[in-house]
Parts: structure tokens; C-alpha cells; sequence
């Protein structure tokens, strides 16, 4: 037989070529299965992955509870009793019972140039605002505020945001439902939680959407929230829209609306009472330095009986603490109040007045109010609390002092009482 002969007949797998990279693939696939194991278990590939993640989100994260790891098709962990921190050991932004994250190999490999997530759960994550804030800041300021793509979604469970303040306000019961991110693309969510502050909670159900989550999107938020504190209640139907801005700069505002339009169908309840008012707020909305910022903010609250119709511009700020200043005018004296006396009451022109708090975001400290008409002036001081308390009894024909508790102080040219009239009036009312 002839060395042609037998070179066609031996088989192709049998020849020394064919045998030497059968063997190379062999040894090279052995190599990525002990890698592969090696990886897989959690004690080693955990760290691996999270030095990565942290990589992209500019964190240290660990997580000393049980973790799982899987590496076939996106690499997803499970990992228990998280926490993360600013970079270089500093304060803790994050802790969570349980964590699943699921990405791409092409997010990890980019180390923060690809933002892809599949998904993302989070199980009674905490979060400290004043620290998100900065992180936020920092990332921001780095250059173009980028927003992750979440292929699968995000789901947290009964998570916590605080305040960062000792004693401060919280939200609990954190319960977000979003189907898919994409930054070009309209996102719908479901948010449920319950702020808690002192004495007041305010749970709320609210149904997120917005045209796209990049710069300039249209965001709108509808739902219901009740404000409760003891022995009365505002259970409202909420709606909040407007263009979605994202700051670029350290002085800029992190998340801002602008305008933002905010309208409220409310009532104050107590026991048998009922009054029903309707809000509408409209100006710039800022998050910056950890508060909620509406300057200038134009307010509109329409009321009737014991509540007054007002129109006013001014300002408003929540954070830690509740500032308000706001100066406008009501077109009439309130049919449920006390009547005036003539001849302030005779008059039919509006009353201008100014309105200043800054204390307790529950409204819990004084609030500053100065009303006039024509050349009469008053300036008082009351607390929300007992105003709505002395409102309960009127409306309810309980009886009680026809003046509402508060500290007040009256100046008029004329004032007419029991037939006589009086000139030069100043009138001090005290609690």
C-alpha cells in the first residue's frame, strides 16, 4: 500500500495534527471548568464580582451573610447582609438582608463605561439621604449624568430612607415595582411607603411614569397619600408633572422639575368633621443639599366654609426641617369665621397677607400670619393643631370659644361695637 493510500485511509481524528488540537482544546476547556468552580463558589467569586460593581458605582461593597454566584449565561449574585460604603472605608450608603444584582460580563468588563443591569432586588435595603445626596453630587459633577439600563427591572421590599438627622423624618415600608429602565425609552413604576415624623405618618400609594429618563423627560406622578396625626386626617388624591432636569455641576440641583405643576383633592376629617380643599402649587421643584425646594412657587388653595380661597407666590423648602414664606391674598373674609366687625366687615376689598413657618416639617411649631384690609392690620401667631381643633367644634356646632386659639394682636383706625364707635383701636388677644 502506498504512503498515499494510507494517509486518505486513516481518519481524520486519528492524524497527529488533529490529536494536538484535540488535546489543546481538551486541556483548555479543563482549565475554564476549574476556573469556572473555582469561581463558583461563593467565597471567592463574590469579592471578585463586587470589587467590579464597586468599580461602576464608585463604592466599597461587602456582604458577610450567606452569598450565592452564578457565572453561566449574566453573572447574577445573591448576597446577604450587605453594605456599602463611600470609597476608602468612608459612610455607609446602603444596607440590605438581602441583594440580587444580575449584569452583563460586558458591564464588568467595562468598569463603568457600560451602565447594563438586568436586574436588580433588594430586600429591607436602608438608605441614609444625606449620604446618597453627596454620592449623587459627586457622580453628577464627574461629568454627564448618566442613567443605568435595567433590562429585567427592580423590586425592593420594605425598605428605609432616613433623613441622616438623628430624630429626623423616615420613610418605611419602601416598596417599588419597575418593570424595565432604559434612558430613551418611557418607564412606568409603582412607589408605596409611609413617611414617619414625630407624631404624623403619611402612607402613600403612588403610580410612577415618565416620557424617558434622560434630560428634559416628561415625568408624571399620580396616587393617594393621607397625612395622619392624632385625632384628624388628610386623605388626598395627589398629581405631580413636569420636564425632568438633571444637574451637571456640583452647584446644581441633583433631580429637579422645571416647572413642576402639584395638585391635591384633599379634605380635613376629624370624628364627624369634614372640610374639603383642593391645592395647586406650580414653580421650579429642586432636590439640592438634601431638600425639597419649590422658589418660586406659585399656591392656590380653594376652600369654603371654615377654610379660606387664597391666591400667594413665595417659597417652600423641605428637608430636615419645613420653611415657608408666602405672600398673597384672599378675595374674602371666610363665611365659617367669626364676622368682622364694621366697618372691616362692610368692606368688600380682597385681604392681602403674608405667611411664614420654619420649624417641624409636621407643622407641629407657630406659624406667623399678617392680614389686612383696607388700613386695618393683624398680625398672629397660632399652631395648625389647635386652629384645626377649634375648626372641629365650629363645624360641628359643639360650641366653644368663637375666637380661634392663637396669640393676636388688631390695629384700626374705627371700629364699631354695640352702636358705639371707637377710634384708634389696637386689640391684643392672647391663648
Amino acid at each position: 500500500m502506498t504512503e498515499d493510500t494510507e494517509r486518505w485511509n486513516t481518519p481524520a481524528l486519528l492524524r497527529p495534527r488533529w490529536l494536538r488540537r484535540l488535546g489543546v482544546s481538551v486541556v483548555i476547556l479543563a482549565m475554564l471548568w476549574l476556573v469556572g468552580v473555582w469561581l463558583l463558589q461563593p467565597e471567592r467569586s463574590v469579592p471578585v464580582l463586587l470589587d467590579r460593581l464597586g468599580a461602576v458605582l464608585e463604592l466599597d461593597i461587602e456582604a458577610t451573610g450567606k452569598n450565592e454566584g452564578r457565572l453561566r449565561g449574566a453573572p447574577q449574585l445573591v448576597l446577604r447582609e450587605v453594605v456599602a460604603r463611600e470609597r476608602g472605608g468612608g459612610r455607609v450608603l446602603l444596607r440590605a438582608e438581602r441583594a440580587l444584582v444580575s449584569l452583563p460580563w460586558s458591564t464588568l468588563r467595562s468598569r463603568g463605561v457600560d451602565l447594563t443591569v438586568r436586574r436588580v432586588e433588594l430586600d429591607a435595603p436602608q438608605l441614609d439621604l444625606t449620604v446618597l445626596q453627596d454620592w449623587l453630587a459627586r457622580r453628577a459633577s464627574g461629568g454627564e449624568t448618566r442613567i443605568p439600563t435595567l433590562t429585567d427591572g427592580l423590586r425592593i421590599r420594605e425598605g428605609r430612607l432616613a433623613s441622616g438627622v438623628d430624630g429626623g423624618w423616615r420613610i418605611d415600608g419602601i416598596a417599588i415595582d419597575l418593570p424595565a429602565l432604559h434612558p430613551e425609552r418611557a418607564v412606568a413604576a409603582r412607589l408605596r411607603g409611609r413617611y414617619v415624623d414625630a407624631g404624623t405618618q403619611v402612607p402613600f400609594d403612588l403610580a410612577l411614569a415618565l416620557t424617558r429618563p434622560a434630560d428634559g423627560a416628561g415625568v408624571g406622578i399620580a396616587g393617594r397619600a393621607t397625612v395622619r396625626r392624632e385625632g384628624w386626617g388628610l386623605p388626598a388624591a395627589l398629581v405631580l408633572s413636569g420636564p425632568l432636569r438633571l444637574g451637571r455641576a456640583p452647584d446644581d440641583a441633583v433631580i429637579a422639575l422645571v416647572p413642576a405643576r402639584f395638585g391635591a383633592s384633599s379634605a380635613y376629617v376629624a370624628g364627624d368633621t369634614r372640610l374639603p380643599f383642593s391645592l395647586g402649587l406650580h414653580g421650579p421643584l429642586r432636590w439640592q443639599d438634601g431638600a425639597l425646594r419649590l422658589a418660586p412657587v406659585a399656591a392656590a388653595l380653594r376652600g369654603g366654609g371654615m377654610l379660606p380661597s387664597s391666591d400667594a407666590t413665595g417659597r417652600l423648602a423641605v428637608g430636615d426641617r419645613l420653611a415657608l414664606d408666602l405672600r398673597g391674598r384672599m378675595p374674602d373674609w371666610p363665611d365659617g369665621w367669626p364676622a368682622l366687625p364694621a366697618p372691616i366687615g362692610a368692606s368688600a376689598a380682597p385681604l392681602p397677607f403674608t405667611l411664614r413657618y420654619d420649624g417641624a416639617t409636621n407643622l407641629s411649631d407657630e406659624i406667623a400670619l399678617e392680614l389686612a384690609r383696607d388700613a386695618t392690620r393683624f398680625d398672629a401667631r397660632f399652631r395648625i393643631d389647635d386652629i384645626l381643633a377649634w375648626m372641629s367644634t365650629q363645624e360641628g356646632a359643639q360650641g366653644g370659644s368663637p375666637l380661634p386659639p392663637l396669640d393676636a394682636t388688631l390695629r384700626t383706625p374705627q371700629l364699631e361695637i354695640s352702636g358705639a364707635t371707637l377710634e384708634g383701636v389696637e386689640i391684643e388677644v392672647r391663648r
